[in-house]
């Protein structure tokens, strides 16, 4: 694809907008006004920042805003990773009726790299305990006929990181002059500098 193409599908992001990016990736502030505190940060205005959020949104820029929830302090202290091995062709079906569980917290497709590793499908499930979550993917094998479908349970033994994505990197020399751009292509967003 020519720079001409691919500038084509560039989502173009200014500087306040990556201000705004860069306030929220940290987190909101506990605050009975959150957006009204980030505005002050900004120097804008509360509704500004809601709207402005709203339009990356609207663009694709901002595919997903939620919380990061730390589940061990939650009293979920079981968390298996499930790795399946779907047909191709069926990849879409499966993993939106296992995403229809709320005990799912994460669903996602990845390559295969084969032979030593078959598994396509990868889903988080967590549980006060791991025969909870044994239990939880039982329900789901059931509901959703994946009885012929390999899987296997990867548990977790040890947490050592958990945040959302950070997408302002630090400043080095190296990337002070590089400029951020999400490219959509066929409606996904990839990232590239220039």
């Amino acid at each position: 694809m020519s720079m001409a193409e691919l500038n084509k599908h560039v989502l173009q992001i200014n500087t306040d907008d990556r201000a705004l990016i860069k306030a929220v990736q940290r987190g909101l502030p506990i605050a009975s006004r959150p957006y009204a505190d980030i505005a002050k940060q900004l120097g804008t205005t509360e509704q500004d920042v809601i709207s402005r959020l709203q339009h990356l949104m609207d663009k694709g820029a901002i595919k997903r805003y939620g919380v990061v929830v730390r589940h061990k302090e939650l009293g979920y202290t079981a968390n298996g990773m499930v790795v399946w091995d779907i047909p191709d062709d069926r990849v879409e079906e499966i993993g939106m009726c296992i995403g229809r569980y709320s005990s799912v917290t994460l669903s996602y497709r990845r390559p295969r790299r084969l032979p030593e590793w078959s598994y396509n499908l990868f889903t988080m499930i967590h549980g006060s305990d791991r025969e909870e979550v044994t239990k939880k993917i039982e329900e789901i094998v059931n509901s959703c006929g994946l009885q012929d479908i390999k899987h296997t349970t990867l548990f977790s033994t040890r947490r050592f990181k958990q945040r959302g994505a950070s997408y302002s990197p630090a400043q080095t020399q190296e990337n002070k002059t590089a400029k951020l751009h999400l490219i959509k292509n066929n409606g996904k967003l990839k990232q590239a500098t220039s």
